[in-house]
């Protein structure tokens, strides 16, 4: 399959690489790759991409497209993010057509959410 016009890495705002490396690192298994003190690359993750050092923050209310991970067991996913200090839910798990989720917010206050279609009944 080619690679042409698909889509291919992206990126996101971070205040703190640093918080933000340590996150991903140990919730998710993400690698990080420094370039200059001011962005860091990452992959392990299902798509590469980067954080570019920045105040702003990428959220839904404010128009953003929404980053969405794939779990097998949702709420140990959920209870992993829960026990990180620097991290909030913010919307608890719910159910949607093909699935369930939840949203949360990284350390920078980027909005996330993490998906299951598993124990879900097929009509």
């Amino acid at each position: 399959m080619s690679n042409h016009e698909k889509v291919n890495y992206i990126e996101l705002p971070a205040r703190d690489l640093t918080a933000t490396k340590t996150f991903f690192t140990k919730l998710f298994d993400w690698h990080f790759t420094d370039y200059g003190p001011e962005y860091t690359a990452f992959s392990n993750s299902g798509i590469e991409g980067g954080f570019f050092k920045s105040d702003l923050t990428s959220v839904t209310q404010k128009g953003s497209a929404l980053i969405v991970l794939y779990s097998d067991d949702l709420e140990a996913t959920l209870a992993k993010i829960e026990a990180f200090p620097t991290t909030s839910i913010c919307q608890p798990i719910f159910h949607f057509p093909g699935g369930r989720r939840f949203h949360f917010l990284d350390p920078n206050g980027n909005e996330f959410a993490v998906w299951s279609d598993v124990g879900i009944e097929v009509a």
